[in-house]
């Protein structure tokens, strides 16, 4: 099942949360008809099919119609709830994706989701209790360390931060990139906070002696504006890097 990514770069990738023009009718023509006899895995298959088209609207129907024969399914309300977080309907999303955790308290993605919704609202705080709680349940999810440094970065509690970051790239050195490919890197607001965000990546990956995702971060650092550049001649994280020449193109040495 499909989870709910957040980093810090964020909000999930600009387009992907902004709401979404109604359907077309060519659209709606396109559905399944909803009826009586449809059961239950029926209108949830057909739900993802139409969420995986990018058609939320029809996907929240169909979801509700299922609902209706089962409302005690906390998967099926964890899919409306991802539905609607793409139309923008983010009060509705994280009302169900509480209702999913409700229902079946160790599903560690809809207590990730209601964290999702809560960084959303910009309520930070409430927002890392969740991401624990769904960590508490699978320590070894990258993506929830992540959404938790987010939460953490957001509060400007940077060694917490950082500290979630080092353990999400320790478990998948991807993360961050997989983010950025779903969307997340549109919720830092200001380039200033997404630029320092980038080197604190930077240092992340130096201290694993990752040098190209280093580089990678230092250059987009760069292109955010960053006022303290130079400092990656001073901080001992990059000091292996000192004398590469990669890093001189993006960032010269300071003159002897």
């Amino acid at each position: 099942m499909r989870k709910l990514i957040l980093g810090i770069i964020v909000v999930l990738a600009v387009g992907v949360l902004q709401p979404r023009a109604a359907a077309s009718t060519a659209d709606e023509q396109k559905r399944t008809v909803i009826t009586p006899s449809m059961t239950v895995a029926e209108l949830e298959t057909k739900g993802d099919a139409l969420r995986t088209a990018k058609d939320y609207e029809g996907a929240i129907q169909f979801f509700q119609a299922a609902l209706r024969k089962d409302r005690k399914n906390a998967v099926l309300y964890n899919k409306l709830g991802l539905a609607e977080l793409q139309t923008g309907d983010t009060r509705a999303a994280r009302s169900h994706f509480d209702k999913a955790a409700k229902l079946n308290p160790k599903y560690a993605e809809a207590i990730n989701n209601v964290g999702a919704a809560d960084y959303l609202q910009k309520n930070y705080g409430r927002a890392a209790r969740y991401f624990k709680r769904a960590l508490a349940l699978h320590e070894d999810s990258a993506s929830y360390h992540a959404n938790l440094g987010a939460a953490w970065f957001a509060q400007n509690k940077v060694d917490r931060a950082i500290a979630e970051y080092t353990r999400a790239v320790e478990l998948d050195p991807d993360v961050f990139r997989k983010q950025a490919m779903a969307g997340i890197s549109a919720q830092i607001a200001s380039p200033e906070e997404r630029a320092k965000y980038q080197y604190m990546l930077a240092k992340i990956y130096a201290q694993r002696g990752d040098v190209d995702r280093c580089l990678e971060c230092l250059k987009k650092a760069k292109e955010e504006g960053y006022r303290n550049l130079g400092n990656v001649y001073k901080d001992k994280e990059f000091a292996g890097l000192w004398q590469d020449v990669r890093l001189g193109a993006i960032i010269p040495a300071p003159a002897k």
